[in-house]
């Protein structure tokens, strides 16, 4: 506290004049929060839904040494706007005005109910600056329990009619330093059949997915499960926003025990955020993302590989 109290704004300095004149943060219209937020718009609310998780994580001790764990999911994702302006204070360009969200995401198990991942962050719609030069962006912030924080930055956003296009997106391990884009094929991947047993002879969750899924077709593209939870539905309209920690200025930081046992060097995702026709002649809102964490372990990259479908309620 400091120890001129007479420096520290009240509720009558905050009813003054120049507090109302200028504004000073204060929160904004509805309107004007929506407006500001730009294709996050409707990121806002309480999300509930469904997804899957793969995960290959170091088995210390074992040969070959990693466990190939698939998660069938249950998912929140809580969703606020930051009403007030974010002011960027600019010394190379004037000053530049940001508008956010902010997030809480906890996923559990749907067969064991145990949690399985908790992340609170922020996005945040970036205008176009003169210095550095650039287009208007769109950022994800995010901290995990594990030790790991990240930025990643927009490398494309757009609104389109109709359906999203999910394209497929290969689980296989692979080496060398090249990382294919999220939806490429890896450059050199592990091609020994042994030691991919787990991936073509893994069995599905029995709860939780939608049914008729091929296991080693799931596992190897795991968009399968994006598709069949939309399958029959009539989607009027979709925002298609995707990131990449590899984007300027992107990056995820570890503590030193994931750098050298697990090291999460790169993220990439796509979120949809679609509009569905209900049967009711209605429409709601509807979240699905795809994401992929690149975990170096054993000589080898392994796309770590999470998605999943929510409604707003």
């Amino acid at each position: 506290m400091p120890e001129d109290h007479a420096a520290v704004p009240g509720i009558a300095d905050m009813q003054s004049s120049e507090w109302l004149r200028t504004g000073r943060r204060v929160g904004r219209p509805h309107s004007e929060v929506t407006a500001n937020l730009g294709l996050l718009a409707e990121l806002q609310g309480s999300w509930r839904g469904t997804g899957f998780n793969i995960t290959p994580r170091p088995f210390f001790g074992s040969a070959p040494p990693f466990f190939l764990e698939l998660n069938a999911t249950q998912e929140t994702l809580d969703v606020t706007a930051i009403t007030g302006d974010i002011p960027n204070r600019g010394s190379r360009q004037p000053d530049v005005t940001l508008h956010g969200l902010r997030y809480l995401q906890q996923v559990t198990d749907a067969v064991t109910n145990s949690g399985l991942h908790i992340e609170p962050g922020l996005w945040l719609r970036i205008p176009a600056t003169t210095d550095p030069v650039s287009g208007p962006t769109y950022v994800r912030q995010a901290v995990v329990p594990h030790g790991d924080s990240l930025l990643a930055q927009s490398v494309f956003a757009r609104r389109v009619t109709g359906f999203p296009t999910i394209d497929p997106v290969d689980s296989t391990p692979f080496r060398g330093s090249a990382i294919a884009g999220l939806t490429g094929r890896p450059v050199d991947p592990v091609t020994d059949a042994h030691y991919l047993a787990q991936y073509r002879d893994g069995v599905l969750p029995p709860v939780g997915l939608p049914p008729g899924l091929d296991a080693a077709r799931t596992i190897k593209d795991p968009t399968q499960v994006l598709l069949a939870q939309i399958d029959g539905q009539t989607i009027i309209s979709t925002v298609a926003i995707g990131l990449s920690t590899a984007a300027p200025a992107g990056g995820i930081l570890n503590i030193p025990f994931v750098t050298t046992n697990a090291n999460a060097v790169q993220m990439d995702a796509i979120v949809w955020i679609e509009t569905v026709k209900h049967s009711d002649g209605g429409h709601f809102m509807q979240l699905q993302y795809l994401q992929r964490v690149i975990l170096d372990f054993d000589a080898i990259r392994w796309p770590h590989v999470s998605l999943a479908t929510l409604v707003r309620l």
